[in-house]
């Protein structure tokens, strides 16, 4: 039976996501830890530990365990799902909720049943586990549980998953390289090549947001920058503008729409005609890059849409299974 703290989960490469039934969303931290690698200790989680980040001494590591769209580390993950979910819920003996996780794409079955223990251990009585690229378009609204075939992108850190969707389940998937982690390092290349400007993630992925795109912006506009000279070593601030770093991003930008492009050709003819006809639908936080639809159309000729609430959708996707779980329980795996 349904309880008001039931909860959904988004396991991000960038952020955990967590909806409490009733309230909404009630937590949103990054997918972060600091330890100290001398005693193997973890000192700090999510905020806290990200803002760490370039400011501790070479015993602290800031350690993200999610890489990619994948898990490359589960014990450090289970231990940032139990802190993150027990502050959630809180200490209920006698009523535990139960969770709606999403899992990136290829988990194994060992790994699945690691997370649900480490549910488990946070204070959940059952957990459920929802396919990523399944909840991302249940969060973006689309009817894929018909035979009309759609097609979801989902742009998130790590990573850019795809799929085409129809009867309730996936018929083509696919992942490329390519997530907003990957831009942001671009645009730390490009400076550094080409004005010896070292800067840090953190003010990469401001650029990202400020001056970024995948066209050109018309007019373009500028920000400043301040970063470390690699001649001097010495602070330095630069005025850049828009069209500098549209270049920085363009072959990442090209290579995203070329992997759309190799998967809707692997795409069986029924489900091509509905995508060329629907269009796509993007979500995840890299949806909100500028002038992303309009490129992917643009090139591939295929309508682009972005979803509203695109960087929530996979924890909205969730939420859903949880709040209206008629006609879509199949979608669900309890390993």
């Amino acid at each position: 039976m349904a309880q008001a703290n039931d909860i959904a989960i988004d396991l991000g490469t960038s952020n955990i996501v967590i909806y409490m039934k009733g309230k909404g969303i009630v937590f949103r931290e990054p997918s972060a830890l600091a330890i100290d690698r001398n005693t193997q200790n973890i000192i700090a989680f999510g905020a806290e530990a990200n803002r760490m980040t370039g400011r501790v001494p070479s015993n602290i590591s800031i350690i993200r365990p999610l890489a990619q769209g994948t898990m490359i580390d589960f014990d450090l993950t289970n231990a940032m799902l139990r802190y993150f979910v027990s502050g959630v819920v809180g200490r209920r003996f006698l009523s535990r909720p139960r969770a709606v996780m999403s899992v990136p794409v290829g988990i194994k079955d060992i790994e699945k049943k690691a997370l649900i223990s480490a549910m488990f251990d946070a204070g959940i009585r059952r957990t459920q586990l929802l396919d990523k690229n399944v909840a991302a378009a249940l969060g973006a609204q689309l009817n894929f549980l018909g035979s009309y075939g759609c097609m979801n992108v989902d742009f998130c850190a790590g990573c850019t998953d795809m799929a085409v969707l129809y009867n309730g389940s996936v018929s083509v998937m696919s992942s490329v390289k390519i997530g907003g982690n990957q831009l942001d390092e671009a645009i730390v290349r490009y400076l550094r090549k080409k004005y010896n400007l070292l800067i840090g993630e953190r003010t990469a992925e401001q650029v990202k947001i400020s001056l970024g795109g995948a066209v050109q912006r018309d007019p373009a506009i500028v920000m400043d920058v301040t970063g470390r000279n690699l001649l001097s070593g010495l602070p330095k601030t630069m005025r850049i503008n828009s069209d500098e770093i549209y270049e920085a991003l363009l072959e990442s930008v090209n290579d995203l729409i070329e992997g759309m492009q190799v998967m809707i050709e692997r795409t069986p003819p029924q489900f091509a005609s509905d995508i060329f006809e629907g269009g796509v639908t993007l979500t995840g936080g890299g949806a909100a890059l500028y002038g992303l639809a309009e490129a992917i159309e643009k090139v591939l000729g295929i309508p682009c849409r972005v979803a509203e609430e695109a960087k929530d959708c996979v924890v909205l996707g969730c939420a859903k299974v949880l709040n209206e779980p008629a006609g879509v329980r199949h979608l669900l795996s309890d390993v």
